[in-house]
């Protein structure tokens, strides 16, 4: 356990608006779509139209005559410049996926999968040639459901697999059958969670420079994990690490959809190889859909077993997942599911525990990392039943689960100290006073009028954050678990520091600098944060995990007390001084009566230009690098309760969130402003999953709505007021003590509306289990339950 470092300076803790912001909403950032690199040619895809067929490629040179056209590249032709990967992890040796290639060869598996890349001078020019492509089709039979995926009978979703079944994994402990079959109550329910994709404002996209004269290859990608492709490019490209540079420039969010090897961008990256020159792609919208990768995705069925005091006894649960026809390279699709097995239930006491996770392979768009990947269902799932049980028991909800919460006397045995290190109890009571919750705890049992009935929800959520070394190293995947950075003095006085951990609009520079500025006593205008360049930033794993504070933000904090004592011991030797009676502050070097000793900038001259003048015979170093990663655990844990006030008429089905409360504990918090947004915008995608996102498929494996005319994401009318509370119980493990925030909205917003739903509808006998909930799936159950 690491003592919390003190901040002296009052930057840590107050509210600063990003560093970049202001040119963001001026249009002057830079995201890929804004370089301008010479010249260069666009590619676009002719992707398959069919979820399972063959095919066969004609004679295609009429294609590169027309106009602006300079070639037309096949899956073949990629072959001498780029081989097929498959994804595999090391302690998962059951999952098994088929080989992927940049462009399908011979045979399709997904509706979108990329087949033939078109070279033209411009975009338009390239997707007009696509009408000319020679091709003929097979079309077969698709595997597009995940229960018949998994009978005796079902075609295969890919030839080079031995089955469709991706995954299955079980947790079992304590006498489960015997609990279910003595316990005073059980209470059951099922579950379907949509299928959703991350829809960031900005869509993926690459542009490859190759030089064949060195052998040297250059990538802006806009993405959320600069080293990990450089890596990637350079085992498949046969192109050495060295001479593999990938540049992130400003990204329009991510999601963990941007953390991925695309057929795509690989493709597009194999082609400036192949040819020598430089290329551009960026998806569009429509693409988009058929081409990112998917989520969620997934039925349940869940028991739990109480005594008549609501205290749990036992759970049950059994959750299958439709994945796609392959496993995402390289971090695979099995993540949401084995999360879910991990995590449903692990805010409470349950002696008694018995799941099973399943995936099929089926062929629709492949799954992969998704905001709060697989969590979200873990908590909805168990919070649902607590809200079944707490009604058969007569027991008021919250403290059903009050008394339920895992503590740190329930580990005096067998410590963990992760779950140990949680504020449950605190973030319910929190929770229990604000007075607008109680409002709504008041009305809810009453309807507005005759058809419309208000219902709170709650979800209790544990988060996953600043996820270290022990998820992917230990599977051989090449994910780096640390976070980095260098930080060094400037000629001026001010501070540059290149991180990893980059930046996709939560503003984890904002932070970084904070914590450095307060740390060396200077304004935050004077500290500059970069990332997204693996030329000229540390190693370390990018954004993803709620991890560029809690991991990046420690490294910031270490590199910055080496660097505060290097520049004490060089004045301290210049002015004559001990080091221990000097500080920073102010920009500048005072001593123990506050007095100044020298501004940092007159430090800087004299370090970097007039060395000569300090009586040391090696000068400490003026640029310091750190990393960090969690040592003791695999990930630090936050916690929280979201609430939902909702209205349901049950006359149109249709659902209105009236308020929403979060009240979360990420241990120390550096950014008040910053920490409520992330929190804002991860429940606004929480809602989005709750009542409108759904990738809805026709039995022949076609997305029937990839658009956003049909594939609906919530508005800012549809938002409500969104109140962020705070708990803090610092990390134990680092000197900053802060945990991960970027997820937890999320974590908890698809519960929190599933319980104000049915607690809305409890008082006519109705309740759902299909989300998203819409004004169909509403009505359905209304009336499903009037004719019982």
């Amino acid at each position: 356990m690491n003592k919390l470092h003190e901040f002296t300076n009052g930057l840590v803790g107050t509210s600063q608006k990003r560093s970049k912001a202001n040119l963001l909403v001026a249009g002057r950032g830079t995201y890929l779509d804004d370089l301008r690199l010479g010249q260069h040619y666009h590619i676009a895809f002719y992707r398959s139209p069919f979820a399972r067929a063959r095919f066969a490629l004609g004679d295609n040179s009429h294609v590169e005559a027309l106009p602006g056209v300079y070639k037309v590249i096949s899956g073949r032709d990629l072959l001498s410049v780029c081989g097929a990967w498959v994804t595999s992890l090391a302690l998962l040796p059951q999952h098994v996926s088929a080989p992927q290639h940049p462009l399908a060869i011979d045979e399709v598996f997904w509706q979108g999968e990329p087949v033939v890349a078109i070279v033209a001078d411009t975009r338009a020019q390239a997707e007009d040639a696509l009408d000319a492509i020679d091709i003929d089709w097979e079309e077969l039979d698709p595997v597009v459901d995940a229960e018949l995926a998994l009978m005796p009978s079902a075609p295969l979703a890919h030839p080079a697999i031995e089955s469709n079944l991706a995954l299955e994994r079980t947790v079992s402990n304590g006498d489960v059958d015997g609990v279910f079959e003595n316990a005073p109550f059980v209470v059951s329910h099922q579950f379907s969670f949509g299928r959703q994709t991350g829809v960031p404002l900005e869509s993926r996209g690459v542009v490859a420079q190759f030089d064949a004269r060195n052998n040297s290859l250059v990538v802006y990608q806009s993405h959320q994990s600069p080293f990990q492709m450089q890596e990637i490019y350079s085992r498949q490209l046969g192109v050495p690490l060295s001479s593999v540079r990938v540049i992130c420039p400003d990204v329009g969010g991510a999601f963990g959809i941007k953390l991925h090897a695309y057929p795509d961008e690989m493709a597009a990256v194999a082609i400036a190889k192949l040819l020598g020159i430089t290329v551009k792609y960026q998806a569009d919208r429509l693409e988009s859909f058929v081409s990112d990768a998917h989520a969620r995705d997934a039925k349940a069925t869940a028991s739990l077993a109480v005594d008549e005091e609501g205290t749990i006894l036992g759970l049950r649960f059994d959750v299958l997942f439709t994945f796609g026809a392959v496993s995402l390279y390289p971090r695979s699709s099995v993540g949401e599911a084995l999360q879910v097995l991990e995590m449903c239930g692990s805010a409470y006491r349950i002696p008694a525990r018995q799941g099973r996770v399943r995936g099929a392979f089926v062929n629709k768009v492949p799954t992969g990392a998704y905001r709060a990947v697989g969590q979200p269902l873990a908590a909805a799932i168990i919070e649902q039943l607590l809200d079944n049980a707490a009604a058969a028991a007569g027991i008021d909800r919250l403290q059903i689960r009050r008394k339920n919460y895992v503590s740190a006397s329930d580990f005096e045995a067998v410590p963990n100290e992760q779950l140990s290190n949680l504020s449950l109890q605190q973030c319910l009571d929190t929770l229990a006073q604000d007075t607008g919750f109680q409002s709504y705890i008041q009305r809810q049992k009453a309807a507005d009028n005759d058809t419309a009935y208000v219902g709170v929800g709650l979800c209790t959520f544990i988060e996953q954050t600043g996820v270290g070394a022990g998820l992917y190293g230990r599977n051989g995947v090449r994910v780096a678990g640390k976070e980095s950075v260098r930080l060094q003095l400037q000629a001026d006085g001010s501070f540059y520091c290149a991180t990893s951990a980059s930046e996709n609009g939560q503003g984890a520079h904002t932070g970084l600098a904070q914590i450095i500025a307060d740390t060396m006593g200077c304004a935050l205008s004077e500290v500059v944060v970069c990332s997204g360049d693996t030329q000229n930033d540390p190693l370390g794993g990018g954004t993803w995990a709620s991890r560029g504070i809690a991991l990046g933000g420690e490294a910031a904090l270490r590199a910055s007390q080496t660097l505060k004592a290097n520049l004490l011991a060089i004045a301290a030797a210049w002015k004559g001084f001990d080091p221990k009676h000097l500080q920073l502050q102010g920009s500048a070097v005072i001593d123990a009566s506050g007095e100044v000793v020298c501004t940092l900038a007159e430090l800087a001259y004299t370090a970097h230009y007039d060395s000569t003048q300090v009586p040391l015979r090696d000068l400490p170093p003026l640029a310091v690098e750190r990393s960090f990663a969690p040592s003791d655990k695999p990930y630090f844990l936050a916690n929280g309760i979201q609430a939902a006030a909702v209205k349901v008429d049950i006359e149109t089905g249709e659902v209105k969130v009236l308020d929403f409360w979060v009240v979360e504990d990420c241990g120390r918090v550096i950014n008040p402003m910053l920490v409520d947004e992330q929190v804002r915008g991860g429940v606004v995608q929480g809602i989005g999953a709750a009542l409108y996102e759904n990738c809805t498929y026709s039995e022949t494996g076609q997305m029937t709505n990839a658009s956003l005319a049909d594939y609906l994401v919530p508005m800012a009318s549809e938002m409500p007021d969104i109140k962020v509370l705070h708990v803090s119980t610092p990390e134990r493990e680092t000197l900053l003590g802060a945990k991960g925030v970027g997820e937890a909205g999320t974590v908890g917003a698809i519960g929190a509306i599933w319980s104000g739903v049915n607690d809305a509808l409890r008082p006519v006998g109705v309740a759902v289990e299909k989300q998203p909930f819409t004004p169909e799936h509403i009505l359905s159950s209304v009336l499903r339950a009037r004719h019982q």
